[in-house]
């Protein structure tokens, strides 16, 4: 959307049901969607075009974030995992599983943490050393 007059840039589309959140990177150029199709993708918002498709979760993807230098992403999902992506190559590269439900994730500044809150009412704090 064109924020000053509110038309449409382009609709954007690859799930196959509805998206439940998006990461946008700083500069604006790449975004990565998550969905209840189990998905995430990764998207060239200059071209609307789809870069790759992040496959893994076995649940509804409710949340995701990405570190500030957008190699990683981390994802949420009522499979209650969080996944760890490599954006460039597509694969999980860590896994942390709860015992709920994930409804929200977040990843702090520094690249290396993570935030998520999960259905029971729970918050976990993760630290990926050496991954940001």
């Amino acid at each position: 959307w064109e924020l000053e007059t509110g038309a449409e840039l382009r609709p954007i589309s690859g799930h196959m049901i509805e998206a439940s959140a998006v990461a946008v990177t700083p500069d604006g150029w790449r975004a990565v969607s998550a969905s209840g199709d189990y998905n995430l993708i990764v998207w060239d918002l200059v071209s609307g075009m789809e870069l790759r498709t992040l496959s893994g979760h076995t649940a509804w993807v409710t949340a995701v974030a990405a570190t500030p230098d957008w190699r990683r992403a981390v994802s949420a999902s009522w499979d209650q995992t969080l996944r760890v992506w490599d954006l460039a190559g597509g694969e999980t590269i860590a896994s942390f599983n709860g015992d709920s439900p994930f409804t929200s994730c977040a990843i702090a500044r520094e690249g290396e943490t993570i935030v998520a809150g999960d259905e029971s009412g729970r918050v976990h704090i993760l630290r990926l050393e050496g991954m940001a």
